[in-house]
């Protein structure tokens, strides 16, 4: 593959592959459904869904959990992480390339990012705002780390690696469509179901009900 930031080819390459070992396991699958079951309670009758940057699939584990017979797709930039969640979804359905490479040849009923906006590189966040919009034909899940201005912090050692921001306000107010529906936050100190200071945001599309 080659890349236009790099941020891209950081997680492409052994970074990506290390992190694999680090994100998995039952508790984690334990937490992914306790945040799933209320970050999705005000979302009904969905029965497909993508996923921007799913590493092996954690997330669509606790999610075909909760929802038995959803046909879920993923976008994955690290190869061996692609080779694992071809194990949870089937291996067509596996986009092994970067989000800025991916071009939307449908709508998900439910499309979703949790932990990947804040390893994007800024410049290109309006480009991927339009490509998960693009994706969602009802529900948009955005989980990420909050801040209300843009702002970047050292990641594991590593300068621009790591950055928060509004997000879901700024999709909001690039794509008006978007209606907010629910929020919350999941905290790293829960005793039963830590998340990694989550804030996350559940949007609904308004063109799904013939709003213009």
């Amino acid at each position: 593959m080659t890349f236009k930031t790099d941020q891209e080819a950081f997680w492409a390459g052994q970074f990506g592959t290390e992190y694999i070992q680090r994100n998995q396991g039952d508790a984690l699958l334990a937490s992914n459904l306790a945040f799933f079951a209320k970050a999705l309670h005000q979302a009904t009758g969905f029965k497909t869904c993508i996923e921007f940057g799913a590493n092996i699939g954690m997330n669509l584990k606790a999610l075909k959990l909760l929802h038995p017979g959803l046909d879920a797709h993923a976008i994955e930039i690290n190869a061996d992480a692609a080779q694992e969640l071809a194990k949870v979804i089937p291996a067509k359905q596996v986009h092994n390339q970067s989000i800025l490479d991916f071009s939307p040849s449908q709508q998900w009923d439910l499309t979703l990012i949790k932990g990947v906006l804040i390893h994007l590189n800024p410049e290109v966040l309006p480009q991927v705002y339009d490509q998960l919009f693009a994706a969602c034909g009802r529900y948009l899940l955005v989980a990420e780390y909050y801040n209300p201005a843009p702002v970047a912090i050292s990641y594991r050692g590593h300068s621009d690696r790591l950055f928060k921001r509004d997000f879901a306000g700024e999709m909001m107010d690039r794509h008006p469509q978007l209606k907010l529906i629910d929020y919350g936050f999941a905290y790293r100190r829960d005793p039963n179901f830590p998340q990694d200071d989550i804030t996350w945001f559940l949007m609904e599309k308004n063109n799904f009900f013939g709003v213009a």
